[in-house]
């Protein structure tokens, strides 16, 4: 691995090419692979760019979500390895790719330091010989995809018929699959889906070869060790390996948010810390016992099994501190690099947005069609739109891609609670029941917060590259999680790399608080909302727990901070200010629920 950080996949276009502006440099990053028809418009600004032949493979084609899927991540791949060579022969001069490739390495890398030694020695053949072998040591990183598990709508044949492995989040794994990707990793986000699962049973490339090197290999995204062991059993008994947990924080995170139970991020590492041996262990048993029973070679030892993290990091201290005591492969970097053009694909307007974007700017809302809480950035022409259309009385979105399809209060086939249709149907089956004026309101206002998601979080790539995605649609939505709030420049690359590794620090606001303090924040004012709303037994004694869970979450970070593991001078009063305030959310419960 050449780097430290991930760049994890964000939106559904804000990364659809990292891979191209930024692996030839050693940095992985991830492809959304779930929007088929992204994947096409860029297939073919690609393919014309490069002034190769483009032909359009269309809907009307046999398995055509997956072959798109496949072949943009084939001329992904090319892309990479013919920039990688050029990189290899490259001149080693100011401002070279190739000298930018190993300035940007971190300090303690072997690789770094061989550069080091290159830059500082004058006899003629020793730089010869230390050159031949930084150009050979040379590897990009990796191209990634992602499918976000619960975007798994059914999709029909032209009979009529349910389409056999045909299902959006089906058709782009197998996408993924055919792809002559290696080294590459497919990562799996918001919970288990078990028909996704039991496919990859029929993908051979995820298997491991003969020396137990996997072709292609599968990361699941968790938010805490119990998800992550009931999922690794799941796939373990299919003969499937996870290479990697990538823990996310439940709420300082950019896109859906999946709040935990009041378990917090350092409380939830320390388990997968303590607990690692013990989950390759188990899961290895299952494994090779399913292998067993299919016949297929059985490895002496667990494939690696890698524990990485991301969801709110800001400092160099807060990534050196989750490697060197959590023991983590990589730190994840997802907000700060949409201020990033080399890295991501935003267009300028929504740029400027987030540069200028304060805490109040990102909001944790009830936008998102699937019925999770969704980190949302006000004042885009998404919102403009979607509060014009209720405005002018035809609330809802035109849907034209219909992933997030899975409502079926009002049809026989699932739709989209964004969609015109349902909104309709929703708007009117209110207006009939006669409802107490308060709660009509605040129904109809958690309707029509609903927001287009496929086309909104689509429509910067269009933009950025001139084209379009879906006719009269080019409004566009972000959804950055809070740390944005502390970067407030647009960067480049290097420097935002060398912000990571603590050779600069392009964060202007002072006193930010440590990242495990703002996630604490977070979840503090979600239980404030919920008990707000809580009006049963049941759900107080729930968020009874969830008020347990953070008060020792807070004692664990007491500790950790008296040990001298979080170094920060604001730490322990904040701890405090945390402590007091979830004291007064505690005494706000009304007595008639107790």
């Amino acid at each position: 691995m050449v780097h430290q950080f991930h760049i994890p996949v964000m939106g559904l276009a804000y990364t659809i090419d990292s891979p191209v502006k930024v692996a030839r440099f050693g940095i992985s990053s991830v492809i959304s692979i779930i929007e088929d028809r992204l994947i096409e418009m860029m297939r073919k600004h690609y393919y014309t760019e490069r002034n190769e032949p483009y032909e359009p493979i269309s809907t009307k084609e046999e398995d055509y979500r997956a072959r798109r899927i496949t072949d943009y991540l084939n001329l992904v791949n090319r892309m990479v390895q013919e920039q990688v060579e050029k990189l290899r022969s490259a001149a080693f001069e100011t401002g070279s790719e190739i000298v930018k490739y190993f300035e940007m390495l971190p300090e303690e890398s072997t690789l770094k330091q061989l550069y080091l030694q290159f830059t500082s020695t004058n006899n003629a053949d020793s730089r010869s010989t230390i050159e031949a072998k930084l150009r050979s040591l040379i590897q990009p990183g990796s191209i990634d995809v992602n499918i976000m598990t619960k975007t798994d709508k059914n999709n029909y044949g032209a009979d009529g018929n349910l389409l056999e492995d045909g299902s959006d989040a089906v058709a782009a794994l197998r996408g993924y699959a055919n792809s002559n990707l290696t080294g590459s990793s497919i990562v799996f986000s918001a919970g288990m889906n078990p028909r996704l699962y039991s496919y990859l049973e029929k993908c051979r490339d995820f298997d491991a070869d003969e020396n137990g090197v996997l072709r292609k290999k599968v990361i699941v995204k968790v938010s805490d060790y119990r998800s992550a062991l009931i999922q690794g059993k799941f796939l373990a008994k299919k003969g499937i390996w996870v290479s990697e947990f990538r823990i996310e924080s439940g709420l300082n995170c950019g896109g859906h948010a999946f709040a935990t139970d009041g378990m917090l991020m350092g409380p939830i590492l320390e388990e997968f810390r303590a607990g690692k041996n013990e989950l390759t262990s188990a899961l290895f048993q299952l494994y090779s016992d399913a292998l067993g029973k299919r016949g297929a070679p059985v490895p002496a030892e667990p494939p690696a099994m890698l524990i990485s993290a991301q969801g709110g990091i800001g400092t160099f201290a807060e990534h050196t501190m989750l490697r060197e005591y959590y023991q983590l492969s990589t730190t994840g970097w997802g907000t700060p690099f949409l201020l990033v053009p080399e890295a991501t694909t935003v267009d300028d307007s929504t740029l400027e947005k987030l540069s200028k974007a304060k805490a109040e700017d990102v909001e944790l809302s009830n936008n998102s069609p699937m019925g999770v809480r969704f980190h949302y950035l006000k004042g885009l022409d998404g919102e403009t739109e979607r509060l014009q259309r209720i405005r002018d009385g035809k609330p809802g979105s035109p849907c034209t891609e219909k992933h997030l399809s899975f409502n079926t209060e009002f049809t026989e086939h699932p739709i989209c609670t964004a969609s015109i249709q349902y909104q309709r149907l929703k708007l009117n089956q209110l207006q009939k029941a006669q409802l107490p004026e308060a709660e009509y309101n605040a129904q109809t206002k958690l309707l029509f917060s609903k927001e287009c998601l496929c086309t909104g979080l689509s429509n910067a790539a269009a933009h950025v590259y001139n084209t379009t995605l879906v006719k009269n649609q080019r409004s566009i939505t972000i959804c950055p999680g809070p740390n944005i709030a502390f970067f407030s420049k647009v960067v480049s690359l290097q420097e935002m790399t060398d912000h990571i590794y603590g050779r600069t620090n392009v964060i202007e606001a002072p006193n930010r608080p440590h990242m495990f303090i703002n996630e604490l924040r977070l979840y503090i004012t979600y239980l404030a909302e919920q008990r707000r709303n809580c009006n049963d037994v049941k759900t107080s004694r729930q968020l009874d727990g969830f008020h347990s869970n953070l008060l020792q979450g807070i004692a664990y970070y007491r500790d950790m901070h008296n040990k001298g593991i979080i170094r920060d001078e604001n730490f322990a009063p904040m701890l405090n200010e945390a402590e007091s305030q979830l004291e007064e959310i505690k005494c706000t419960i009304p007595a008639a629920i107790l």
